[in-house]
């Protein structure tokens, strides 16, 4: 399982659970609270219409006198209420008043007149000066439904207990209120849980995707890719990724350090066993003739190792940059005429002509164009050691399968097959068929970089009918 899942999945679970438990407690809270409010609600009543009956009680005329037909009057009220979208019409409490000695004297439903009430808990403790209330069943054998009865004690003048007056309400009145409060909590923690899913999810991804960075850009690393580091972000993530970044480099450092240092030193004893040897040589007696051979053999020998510094330098900039830091669009017609103009003064000097031919305008790569720049110019600086005096080298770009390839053509004696690959390892180079001599080896390796930075390929192949063609392909913007 992906540590993706494994993270949102631990982050449902606990938020899930914890609203599970919530939302049960809230559920079974509404019950006992609805009917907690409703008992408060009839004692407040029960007290008020208590002191309204003490009157009649008083007076023997709890049946038939003004607080009786005061009751019947409003039971036949059309209350016409709405209580939270439920329809209200009629009085639903049942008002019932014992004497002094429990007995019924007067029922608002006149069911239970005459009844011994005496031993029921709200008539009981009521007459003995506590707090009366009782629930009891609305239906002999029927325990689902039950009457909630509270009590309140009816005083003469004189301050002495005459009798009890309860309040009963069917708990069945509040039901629908209490299914209604207990499906709201249901659909809202609901909401609340999808909600948090939702952002459980959204932090899952979120840290998901910078670990997946890391883990992608530490798999290009591994397999030796130019790659940029992740994105930056201020969070333990950006930090391994900083970290990440900064032990590559000096991994990598170390390890392009030691290459090119056997490199170089491989590559440079040449011309320096050719100086020594010259060196020596010009110590002794020797023709006019013989002495500036060997000097213009220091020379030259200087030169290239100068000119290998200098590539050299060049390509390791290049091979540093891991990737391109800043991009822009270039048109291709553009960097093909800068090049063609720089290029003229040395192909004059070797009597070398240059065809361009001019691309479409709809030509455009994104990329450096001091990096592509200099990557031509190798290739026509190249062209140029093996090109024919008198020849033509052609510059042309072409759009192919999303790409623009760059081609420069010579009409030279060709590249063997065994070397189509290897001139692009550092230092390796073929002998000028003018003179014999080789290059630093570097320029190609460079060219091949700048492709590696832009997405693309350099590659050269044989040309039909003689010589070379040297291609760079970058994808076409």
């Amino acid at each position: 399982m992906r540590l993706g899942l494994r993270m949102f999945l631990g982050v449902f679970l606990i938020v899930g659970v914890a609203a599970f438990f919530v939302m049960r407690v809230f559920v079974d809270e509404v019950k006992p609270g609805v009917r907690q409010a409703m008992e408060s609600s009839l004692a407040d009543t029960a007290a008020v219409l208590a002191q309204l009956a003490a009157d009649d009680l008083g007076a023997g005329h709890m049946a038939d006198g003004r607080f009786a037909r005061e009751v019947e009057a409003a039971k036949r009220r059309h209350l016409g209420a709405t209580v939270w979208s439920f329809r209200k019409d009629r009085l639903g409490y049942r008002i019932y008043v014992t004497d002094a000695r429990g007995v019924v004297v007067y029922d608002s439903q006149g069911v239970d007149l005459g009844r011994d009430y005496s031993r029921w808990n709200n008539v009981y403790r009521t007459l003995r000066g506590g707090y009366g209330a009782r629930s009891s069943v609305e239906t002999p054998g029927d325990g689902t439904n039950t009457v909630m009865h509270v009590a309140a004690p009816i005083f003469d003048h004189g301050g002495k207990i005459i009798g009890v007056l309860t309040v009963a309400n069917p708990n069945r009145t509040t039901e629908p209120f209490i299914v209604a409060s207990q499906q709201q909590i249901l659909r809202k923690g609901g909401v609340l849980l999808a909600l948090a899913a939702l952002i459980g999810l959204a932090m899952t991804v979120w840290l998901a995707r910078g670990i997946g960075r890391l883990n992608t850009y530490a798999r290009a690393v591994t397999a030796g890719e130019r790659v940029p580091p992740p994105p930056r972000r201020r969070d333990e993530i950006g930090d391994l990724g900083r970290a990440l970044e900064t032990m590559r480099h000096k991994l990598d450092g170390k390890e392009y350090v030691e290459g090119y240092v056997q490199a170089l030193t491989h590559e440079m004893k040449g011309p320096l066993a050719a100086i020594r040897g010259a060196a020596e040589l010009l110590q002794e007696p020797l023709p006019e003739s013989e002495r500036l051979r060997f000097a213009h053999n220091v020379q030259s020998q200087s030169a290239r190792l100068n000119q290998m510094i200098d590539k050299l330098l060049a390509l390791a900039a290049v091979e540093q940059r891991g990737w391109l830091q800043a991009k822009e669009p270039i048109a291709v017609s553009t960097l093909l005429a800068e090049v063609a103009g720089s290029s003229s003064p040395m192909l004059r000097a070797h009597g070398i002509d240059l065809a361009m031919t001019q691309p479409s305008m709809d030509l455009v790569v994104m990329g450096d164009r001091f990096l592509l720049r200099q990557a031509l110019h190798n290739y026509v600086d190249n062209a140029a050691a093996f090109a024919p005096a008198g020849s033509v080298i052609e510059l042309v770009a072409n759009a192919v399968d999303g790409q623009v390839c760059i081609a420069v053509a010579d009409r030279g004696p060709g590249i063997p097959d065994y070397a189509v690959e290897r001139v692009f390892e550092r230092f390796y180079s073929l002998p000028r068929p003018r003179n014999g001599e080789r290059s630093s080896g570097l320029g190609l390796p460079f060219v091949r970089e700048v492709a590696n930075l832009h997405n693309g390929r350099a590659c050269l192949r044989g040309r039909e009918g003689g010589g070379v063609v040297a291609e760079l392909f970058i994808p076409n913007a």
